[in-house]
């Protein structure tokens, strides 16, 4: 068992979902990325996403693109991320890198895995490294107690579902849609079924990502789902507000707002269990 492991399997017992949270490093400062993911941890997150900065975020929508470049043109750098995690870690949170792989094949999967694991990470997101090639990066991670999440889509076939989940550790991220992150109105009316189908082929969680931003989004996937995650809702919190003070706030005041929502859709979890 690894500390996310733990964690999921506590909201688990709770009945509920968990709720992760997504900031990229570096945003709007590294201090101020410190801070505000601390803030969204006081408000109810569970599982704390960290962003690697990186020059070409090709899954990522225009608000997390705008967040990125502005922690690009600040000079964040991956040990500003390492920094960022280990400040993090130390609040006893899982937190998890998310990237995209290049960062980490130019830097050594050895390497990486070596200084993520001595900051107190709990493992990576890896949103474009294909289950065929990942053995590389398993077998620095695997030994580390690094857990290793990789994506499945509404498009993905059960085939290629099933070799996604093989080579997942920690959860699944159930992406429910197709298409960059960002706020949308709805939930894909997808995701209830990917979860079904990755459920099918795997017995770790199933969390479910991508246009999720207020409490009764929240809910209605955590009525099916067993974990939550949010990323371009918190960023666009920040980006609004006046202040870095402001921004941690308002972050910690929607975390708390999607954390009730959650919560409130254990019963739908209960009902359909039944």
């Amino acid at each position: 068992m690894t500390v996310l492991s733990d964690t999921l399997a506590r909201t688990r017992a709770e009945g509920r979902a968990a709720l992760v949270g997504y900031l990229p490093a570096g945003f709007p400062t590294v201090d101020g990325g410190i801070d505000a993911l601390k803030a969204m941890i006081d408000g109810g997150v569970d599982v704390v996403e960290v962003g690697l900065p990186y020059s070409d975020p090709m899954l990522d929508g225009p608000t997390i693109q705008d967040a990125v470049d502005i922690a690009l043109r600040g000079g964040a750098t991956p040990k500003d991320v390492l920094r960022t995690v280990e400040a993090v870690a130390a609040t006893g949170t899982p937190t998890l890198v998310m990237t995209y792989y290049n960062p980490i094949d130019h830097i050594g999967p050895e390497r990486f895995a070596a200084d993520l694991a001595a900051a107190g990470g709990a493992g990576v997101i890896l949103p474009d490294l294909p289950p065929e090639e990942s053995s590389a990066w398993l077998s620095a991670a695997d030994p580390l107690g690094l857990d290793s999440v990789f994506l499945v889509a509404p498009s993905s076939s059960d085939e290629r579902i099933a070799l996604t989940t093989s080579v997942c550790r920690g959860f699944v991220y159930a992406a429910s849609l197709m298409g960059v992150t960002g706020v949308r109105g709805a939930v894909s009316g997808s995701a209830r079924g990917l979860v079904a189908r990755a459920r099918t082929t795997t017995g770790l969680p199933v969390c479910v990502g991508l246009g999720v931003s207020t409490g009764e989004q929240a809910a209605e996937v955590a009525g099916y789902a067993d974990g939550v995650i949010v990323g371009s809702a918190f960023v666009r919190r920040l980006l609004d507000a006046a202040s870095p003070a402001d921004g941690a706030a308002a972050v910690r005041t929607l975390a708390a707002e999607l954390s009730e929502g959650v919560r409130s859709g254990a019963s739908s979890r209960a009902r359909a269990s039944q």
